[in-house]
């Protein structure tokens, strides 16, 4: 049984894990920074999305507390960079989680999920983050065409 967990949570590791920083802005004289990631769509051929987050430096967590957590702000922008291949994707309205990243030591994290809008033929990517209470409302989409890959012309 512990095998078969472990084997079930190092195999999605790869998808989860595959963001890449590309920048680092500080934003203040206490070290905080904005990050951005890199985030290929491991599903999706020809697809990237960059993806900026918040993150609290030391002396930042010294002064205001909140030790543990950094804000749940992002934002993502995706676009094609090569031809579009899509492969076995979730198709239901829920979407698929692929990307996350811990904001907090506890239930706190910043997710990507990729949507299918099969009528309007467009990805969409949803940047949100989780919390353990009252959730959150901050989010970032972006959309990203697929009548471009393949199809030859955008849908009536």
């Amino acid at each position: 049984m512990k095998l078969a967990l472990l084997s079930v949570i190092f195999s999605t590791l790869p998808a989860l894990l595959s963001a890449e920083e590309v920048g680092r802005v500080g934003v203040d004289w206490v070290g905080n920074d904005v990050i951005v990631e890199a985030l290929p769509d491991p599903e999706v051929e020809g697809v990237t999305c960059h993806v900026a987050y918040f993150e609290r430096s030391l002396i930042d967590r010294f002064s205001q507390g909140n030790w543990f957590e950094d804000p749940s702000n992002s934002s993502i922008a995706c676009r094609q960079t090569g031809p579009i291949g899509l492969g076995d994707i979730d198709t239901s309205p829920e979407g698929e989680e692929i990307f996350s990243e811990r904001q907090s030591i506890i239930l706190k994290s910043l997710r990507v999920t990729r949507i299918y809008d099969e009528e309007n033929q467009v990805l969409v990517y949803l940047a949100h983050a989780t919390e353990l209470s009252q959730g959150s409302a901050k989010m970032s989409i972006s959309t990203v065409p697929l009548w471009n890959a393949g199809a030859g012309a955008p849908p009536p």
